[in-house]
């Protein structure tokens, strides 16, 4: 669970943070003991707030101060990272007046907390991205509630300015949800029907939603590449076969058809009552889930590649390929793959 912390240091603070807590009861508050009430719901804090805010802010996932800009700046300044790592961090005035979303507003969910946490108080959010006030696409979030994943994110601050800066962009996608954007496009995005068109010189970036491995050094070098959760990979194992024999044939198939590892929603297969240890590693390891499914669910599904051994020993005639096509509900894009002595992999592309 996200960890959000409030630190107050004054008794408007106090007031300020116990509001939030009322909406979000989740979030710790944190508050100089010299201030104490007696309230089991406040941490009262002893130490230097500038040491209380260090490792809050190394802690936590978001951290809101009600307390003057300028010394949050102060604070966190020599604790700062990246935007991929650092959490949101949000400034309230001591008359709650205005949320202003200090850092991390986008990756880390600092517009989103600001606008939240202002709607309980009757506050203005303060938002200074420039893709929020200009209303145009959040290059580092676009598909990011979707699961979609950025292969190449050292584009990002460069694409995304092209986008602020209203340059000829180009979308191209293959894959995935097409609900990524829910108004008109701006003006200065256009969709193509091929991956090529990135290249034309009339646009100046590309935005590329993709499961298929983009190798054009040209489309990648002036391209955002989003690997959307498009492909289930369906396995027929042994019971001990193991992790690495796993993933180095999940790795050959796609890496043979030309899909991304990145864009795997869930691999899939049969029901052994059991646990698989390999598959299980696996899945630990890539935090990728497993569907299973009864062998008689397996056997309702028409197949390419039936095979009376697999029906022989498992009770139905297809495992990998049925699997991922029940998964998916989508098309098979890879017909099943076999791997001696015992592992078959078939990939299917979801259905949305």
């Amino acid at each position: 669970m996200a960890k959000t912390a409030i630190v107050a240091i004054t008794k408007h603070g106090i007031e300020i943070a116990r509001r939030i807590m009322q909406k979000m009861p989740e979030v710790e508050i944190y508050v100089p003991s010299k201030h104490s009430d007696g309230g089991t719901d406040i941490n009262w804090f002893s130490e230097q707030s500038t040491q209380l805010v260090a490792n809050l802010f190394k802690t936590s996932d978001a951290l809101i101060c009600v307390f003057s800009l300028g010394a949050v700046i102060r604070m966190v300044a020599p604790h700062l990272v990246d935007k991929k790592s650092d959490p949101a961090v949000i400034v309230i005035d001591d008359k709650a007046n205005h949320v202003i979303s200090a850092l991390s507003g986008h990756l880390g969910g600092a517009n989103a907390l600001a606008r939240l946490v202002a709607s309980f108080l009757g506050a203005k959010p303060v938002i200074t991205t420039a893709a929020d006030v200009n209303e145009t696409i959040s290059v580092d979030l676009l598909g990011r509630e979707l699961g979609w994943t950025i292969e190449n994110f050292e584009n990002v601050t460069k694409i995304s300015a092209f986008m602020v800066n209203e340059e000829k962009i180009a979308v191209y996608q293959d894959a995935g949800e097409r609900s990524w954007w829910h108004a008109q496009l701006p003006k200065n995005v256009v969709i193509v029907d091929s991956v090529d068109q990135v290249k034309l010189p009339e646009f100046k970036a590309g935005l590329v939603i993709s499961d298929r491995i983009i190798r054009d050094p040209d489309i990648i070098s002036k391209s955002v590449i989003y690997r959307p959760k498009s492909l289930v990979v369906g396995i027929g194992l042994h019971w001990d076969t193991g992790k690495d024999v796993i993933e180095s044939g999940i790795k050959t198939v796609l890496g043979d058809n030309g899909l991304s590892f990145k864009s795997i929603r869930n691999i899939s297969s049969i029901n052994r009552e059991a646990e698989v240890k390999g598959l299980e590693e696996f899945s630990r390891e890539h935090k990728i889930p497993v569907e299973i499914y009864d062998k008689d669910r397996l056997a309702t599904v028409n197949v390419p590649n039936p095979s009376t051994t697999v029906q022989k020993f498992e009770g139905t005639a297809s495992v990998s390929e049925a699997s991922s096509l029940l998964s998916s509900k989508g098309e098979l894009v890879v017909p099943k793959q076999k791997f001696p002595p015992n592992l078959t992999v078939a990939v299917s592309r979801v259905a949305y």
